[in-house]
């Protein structure tokens, strides 16, 4: 396991970044990225120490995420998805203590990769509600498992899928199936084609009468059970934003370079020398040390417990903004080579984009932070 107290090697960002427009521009996986994760142990980090992993905290996981994030977001989001998951499963209390065991078991002996499928194409995202297409069936002896997820995170690189699923009965039940993404009649259709975060391998998988194990069917005794408690759901509005913030951080230091490089023939001086560009980059420092504590005040209440959903929501909402003002701002000082694909400052705002489209999205979060506000007033 790698000292979590050292973080991410330079060395190792630095690799990433210099793969970064690569894989962006082919939109495709950083494999090799996963694979220095892998052989570093990183993609363990999120088991506990008694079961071989790292047994790393929120606030180590975090520091993590943010330092790939700085080398590749794409493979970061990746690597982010790995931790929530892992520890949605081992700190389940409906997951088969077997089932459980035998996932975490890949993971620490392969590093093996896991991602929650849940987004199909009429359902959008289940945290708006709603019964999802995907069907497992009972054939005589066997279950059987047919649908596609969309915006699947990974794709071709992950192992395991957990799957958002429905029961093939009259009242449907809805619960989460384990799916080695191996199995036969699994097919990844190429659909992920967006404007940021390209290297996600955030593709369609399909199931076509996939046959699954009995035991990997997880959650099925109700009509609906949410696999997320508020504890993992503050984790989540966590290690998000902090991912997004950090490819505000690298556009910053991109734009000191930038102003430091450039020197216009009529200033006869670097740019940086301007009063103009102290002023932008302070607005865009003071945006960041908002998210600094923002953050701060998150990991605090959260390791504490004593975080609310709303506030946890919020502070996802205005970090990602934050984030995404602060690249836009170095964008429109910088004219063309700002938005040229020749400098990673063009990559970094389309990345940085992508923040607004995690759950909860900015109309849930306020919506539900404003029914807090009258609920708890109520309860008082």
């Amino acid at each position: 396991m790698p000292d979590i107290a050292s973080d991410v090697p330079d060395e190792l960002v630095r690799r990433f970044a210099s793969r970064a427009a690569d894989s962006d521009r082919k939109g495709e996986i950083g494999f090799e990225n996963i694979e220095d994760l892998r052989k570093g142990g990183y993609l363990a980090l999120a088991v506990p120490r008694q079961q071989g992993g790292g047994g790393a905290s929120l606030r180590e996981i975090a520091t993590v995420v943010g330092k790939v994030a700085e080398g590749d977001p794409s493979t970061a989001l990746i690597l982010a998805m790995q931790y929530l998951q892992t520890v949605a499963i081992v700190r389940s209390e409906r997951w088969p203590g077997t089932v459980r065991d035998e996932v975490i078991e890949t993971i620490v002996r392969s590093g093996a990769l896991l991602n929650a499928l849940r987004v199909e194409p009429e359902l959008g995202t289940p945290a708006r509600g709603g019964i999802p297409a995907t069907r497992i069936r009972r054939d005589k002896n066997r279950y059987l498992l047919s649908g596609r997820k969309i915006f699947s995170t990974g794709s071709s690189a992950l192992h395991w899928g957990v799957v958002w699923a429905a029961t093939a009965e009259e009242t449907p039940r809805i619960g989460q199936v384990l799916v080695p993404l191996a199995s036969p009649g699994i097919r990844i259709e190429k659909s992920w084609h967006h404007l940021g975060m390209r290297a996600t391998g955030s593709d369609t998988i399909i199931f076509e009468d996939v046959e699954v194990p009995e035991r990997y069917l997880i959650n099925f005794e109700s009509n609906h059970v949410n696999p997320e408690t508020p504890a993992l759901a503050t984790w989540h509005m966590v290690i998000v934003p902090v991912l997004y913030d950090a490819i505000a951080r690298s556009a910053r230091n991109w734009l000191i370079d930038f102003l430091e490089s450039r020197v216009p023939t009529a200033l006869g001086h670097p740019l940086s020398t301007l009063p103009r560009f102290h002023a932008v980059l302070g607005e865009i420092d003071g945006l960041l040390l908002t998210n600094r504590a923002l953050l701060e005040f998150a990991l605090v209440r959260a390791e504490n417990l004593m975080i609310s959903p709303s506030e946890a929501a919020q502070v996802k909402r205005l970090t990602t903004e934050n984030a995404i003002m602060a690249v836009a701002r170095a964008v429109e000082v910088t004219g063309n080579p700002g938005l040229s694909q020749d400098n990673p400052l063009e990559r970094h705002y389309r990345n940085v984009l992508c923040g607004r489209i995690h759950t909860p999205q900015a109309d849930a979060v306020l919506e539900g932070a404003g029914r807090a506000v009258f609920e708890n007033q109520r309860g008082n």
